[in-house]
C-alpha cells in the first residue's frame, strides 16, 4: 500500500505557506521569561530554556505526511528530520517522543508499527531512546517527533546571526522535493529514490560538533521553505548573501524529472514569498532547485574565514568531503537578501 496516496501533501512540503505562517503568528509573540533563551521571537529551529550552571535544554517538535511509500522509510525520514532541529542549535539530543496520526479504517495498524520501527532505528543511531508519544485516529497518515537535547549555553547556535564575510556551506544535496513528487506520481526510478531516501536518513549530527567552533556564527537546516527561503531567514535584516549555483550540491539525476515537469506545487508558493528578496542569475533549473521544498535537508553553516579550516576538518572526519566547498558568502546588507550568481568568480 503506497502511503503517499493517502495524503494530500508530502514531507516538509506540508509546511504552512510563509505568508500564512506570518499571519498566524502575528501578535502571538511570547512575553518575557528570564529562562527562555530562544523562543518564537525569531525563526529559530528550536526553543532553548536555561537550566542554570551553564547548560540549556533545547526542545523542538516536527511532523509531516509521507514523502515516500514505504512505512519503515517514512519513519526513518521523519525521525531524522525532527532530530535535525536539535543539531541545528548546536545541541546533542537526549530523548524523543513520537507523534502519530493514522487512518485506522484505511491503512493496517501493522504499517504504523513499521513507521515506529523506522523511527526507533534512527533514534538508536542518534544514541537516544524513543521514550513515548501520542497517537490519534486521523484522516491522513502523520508522523514525527518531539525531541529534547542539551547544549552548553555559550555554544548555542542561532539561525540568524551570520557575520559579514562568513562562508556559507551546505552538508546535503538538494532536490528531495522533486524526487518526492516523482514518487507520489509513480514516476520515480527506484535507484534514484533510494539515493534520495538514504540522504534524507543521514543524521545532521555534525551540528553538535560545530558548536565547539566559535567562528561558526550561524546554523540552520534546509527544509520546506527551500534553500532560498532558509538562507533568507539566515540573513534577516542584518546581512545579505551571495549564492554560487556552480557549487551547490544537488542530485545529478534531477533534470530527468524536471524535463517531465515533475515539480512540487510548493516550489511556486515558496518563490511567491521570496521573489522580492532575490536578484541575480536564476534560470529555470535553478529557480526549481533553489525553491524546491526539502525534507530532512542538510545544515547551512555560516563560518568565519578564520575558522573555515576547522570546520573543513570536522566535515572531513564525518565523511562530508563532497561538501567542503563554500556555496556562498555573507556580505553587507543591500537592497535584496540574496544575490544568485553562476560562479564565485
Amino acid at each position: 500500500m503506497k502511503l503517499t496516496q493517502y495524503s494530500h501533501a508530502s514531507g516538509c512540503g506540508c509546511k504552512m505557506a510563509p505568508a500564512d505562517l506570518e499571519k498566524l503568528l502575528k501578535d502571538k509573540k511570547i512575553g518575557s521569561f528570564d529562562s527562555l533563551l530562544v523562543g518564537n521571537q525569531a525563526n529559530d529551529d528550536a526553543a532553548v530554556w536555561d537550566l542554570g550552571q551553564g547548560s540549556a535544554l533545547v526542545s523542538t517538535v516536527d511532523f509531516f505526511m509521507p514523502i515516500v511509500d514505504d512505512p519503515f522509510d517514512f519513519g526513518r525520514i521523519a525521525a531524522t528530520n525532527a532530530i535535525s532541529d536539535v543539531y541545528a542549535m548546536g545541541a546533542k539530543p537526549i530523548f524523543a517522543n513520537a507523534i502519530l496520526g493514522w487512518p485506522i479504517d484505511l491503512l493496517p495498524i501493522e504499517l504504523a508499527a513499521k513507521v515506529l520501527e523506522g523511527a526507533q532505528q534512527i533514534c538508536a543511531k542518534a544514541g537516544i531512546p524513543l521514550a513515548g508519544g501520542h497517537s490519534i485516529d486521523s484522516k491522513e497518515p502523520i508522523f514525527g517527533l518531539a525531541v529534547n537535547g542539551l547544549v552548553q549555553t555559550e555554544k548555542i547556535k542561532r539561525n540568524s546571526t551570520p557575520q559579514i564575510g562568513d562562508y556559507l556551506l551546505l552538508t546535503k544535496p538538494i532536490g528531495t522535493g522533486i524526487i518526492g513528487t516523482a514518487i507520489r506520481r509513480g514516476m520515480e526510478k527506484e535507484n534514484h529514490a533510494q539515493i534520495a531516501i538514504e540522504e534524507m536518513c543521514k543524521l545532521n549530527s555534525i551540528g553538535a560538533d560545530l558548536a565547539n567552533i566559535k567562528g561558526v556564527n550561524a546554523l540552520t537546516d534546509v527544509t520546506g521553505f527551500g534553500l532560498l527561503g532558509h538562507l533568507i531567514e539566515m540573513c534577516g535584516e542584518q546581512v545579505s548573501a551571495e549564492l554560487y549555483t556552480d557549487r551547490i550540491p544537488h542530485f545529478n539525476f534531477l533534470q530527468t524529472y524536471l524535463d517531465q515537469n515533475i515539480i512540487p506545487d510548493n516550489t511556486y508558493r515558496n518563490w511567491n514569498a521570496w521573489d522580492k528578496k532575490v536578484d541575480g542569475t536564476l534560470d529555470m533549473k535553478w529557480f526549481q532547485l533553489l525553491n524546491d521544498p526539502q525534507t530532512s535537508g542538510g545544515l547551512l553553516i555560516a563560518v568565519s574565514e578564520l575558522d573555515y579550516e576547522a570546520v573543513k576538518l570536522v566535515m572531513l572526519a564525518q565523511g562530508l568531503e563532497d561538501f567542503i566547498l563554500p556555496i556562498g558568502r555573507f556580505i553587507e546588507r543591500n537592497l535584496t537578501a540574496v544575490s544568485v550568481k553562476t560562479s564565485a568568480y
